[in-house]
């Protein structure tokens, strides 16, 4: 929906919204906010608003802290599920600094920027996410648990899965909220939930992922569970992914990813996005799994990706996969990133690999049809297939050494994030989990 101010002033006044929520995102990919009243609406439309950033991890210094509050019109949202009498709805805002100019520590606009160097290419990108979730009991303390009462699995239905209503009202919120749910269910693991919500521009997907996870969140505490994105929050069973379909057009609006003159229905311009992904993937591995715990996913045996090659997409043992719908190459999926990812960075760094593979016309490595979980280390190792980083560590050193991706994300922001995550990796190095007390207490 496009709004100009006139309409954002009207529907306030006709919907008789009293709260105003200021959201933007922080480099992890969690939302912010500030809330006002709509007595102060004009402020907010003339961008005046604004926070100290000091408080925000990543952001600006106690010197000069003040960061403004953009408003994008368009993704302007009255919350279904707040009071009827005295609404409140939202903004996602960009972050501009005290001289006008926006804050590069900004992950929405790192997106931007990626996009306009896309447009000045002529393409277009569309993004859909996939993205899973688990649905817990709460405690009586109201602290999350891990615990579940229901043992489902795949397409199961009540009374074995027990969330089926809390994801129906959360299906129908979206819905009031402008998405198009295209499917949802119960996933392989007990208390795990997929809903399928329809590709979008490549900045409107990553607000709305944003906004998909607030609504989940929210809607699951009305029904006494904790939604948790964590990427393995369980073990012995699958963790949670999202995938992420991305579709490339020109100006005109045609699908650059097909040629009908090749085997396999894939353009060279859909080779050459493909071998940028997979030439970045350790670094791109880094924000599109950012936690200690997304690595707990990504091992052999619970049908995450773990191997670097690509193939049809019939086959769903490779990292990356070119969707047929008709004999129709429509998308390319990238199925390691998690739902822990920052959105904006996400699509970010994907979508700048994939246009240096184009710029450069890189070719991929041969595809692989074959099942890659079957395979021996001797086999794969013949193919010139590798593994995606085994820890955190690794990608970020990865990410740290990749130009291109270091480009992408600025100095501010990446200095951050790698200061930020090793601090991470190196308190999970230090700390003693309960499987060593209970592997060794005893024994030694």
């Amino acid at each position: 929906m496009h709004y100009t101010k006139q309409d954002i002033i009207e529907i306030v006044k006709e919907e008789d919204v009293e709260f105003i929520r200021l959201q933007f995102t922080d480099m992890f990919g969690n939302f912010k906010n500030m809330a006002v009243t709509t007595s102060q609406l004009e402020k907010v439309l003339e961008n005046q608003c604004l926070f100290n950033s000091s408080l925000i991890e990543g952001f600006l210094s106690v010197e000069e802290p003040d960061i403004y509050l953009s408003p994008d019109l368009d993704t302007f949202e009255i919350f279904p599920w707040r009071p009827q009498q005295g609404k409140v709805a939202r903004f996602i805002c960009d972050l501009y600094r005290a001289d006008g100019t926006p804050f590069e520590g900004d992950s929405r606009h790192i997106l931007k920027k990626v996009l306009q160097r896309a447009n000045d290419m002529g393409y277009r990108f569309q993004a859909g996410p996939e993205c899973e979730f688990f649905l817990f009991d709460m405690a009586q303390d109201g602290n999350a648990t891990t615990q579940t009462r229901e043992c489902g699995s795949f397409f199961d239905v009540g009374p074995v899965d027990s969330g089926e209503n809390a994801r129906r009202e959360m299906v129908m919120t979206l819905e009031q909220m402008g998405f198009e749910i295209e499917a949802s269910y119960h996933a392989n693991a007990p208390a795990q939930h997929e809903i399928d919500f329809r590709h979008a521009g490549a900045l409107a997907a990553a607000d709305n992922l944003m906004t998909f996870r607030m609504a989940v969140r929210t809607i699951a505490r009305r029904h006494g569970l904790h939604a948790t994105f964590m990427p393995k929050p369980k073990t012995g069973v699958e963790g949670s992914g999202m995938h992420l379909n991305f579709s490339l057009y020109n100006a005109g609006g045609r699908n650059l990813l097909t040629d009908p003159e090749t085997a396999d229905g894939l353009s060279a311009t859909g080779k050459y996005f493909v071998a940028g992904l997979l030439a970045h993937i350790g670094g791109i591995t880094a924000i599109t799994n950012p936690l200690v715990n997304s690595y707990k996913r990504l091992v052999p045996g619970y049908g995450a990706p773990v191997y670097i090659a690509w193939s049809a997409a019939a086959n769903r043992t490779a990292l990356v996969r070119t969707g047929l719908k008709k004999g129709v190459v429509g998308r390319i999926e990238l199925r390691c990133p998690d739902p822990s990812a920052n959105p904006y960075l996400a699509l970010a760094v994907c979508i700048a690999a994939g246009l240096d593979g184009i710029q450069k016309r890189q070719l991929p490595p041969p595809r692989v049809d074959g099942n890659i979980f079957a395979m021996t280390d001797g086999q794969r190792s013949e193919l010139g297939i590798k593994s995606l980083p085994e820890h955190l560590a690794c990608a970020l050193d990865a990410l740290e050494g990749d130009a291109l991706l270091r480009q992408v994300l600025g100095e501010n922001l990446l200095n951050n994030y790698l200061a930020a995550k090793r601090a991470e990796w190196k308190e999970y190095r230090t700390s003693v989990s309960e499987w060593e007390v209970s592997q060794y207490l005893d024994r030694f």
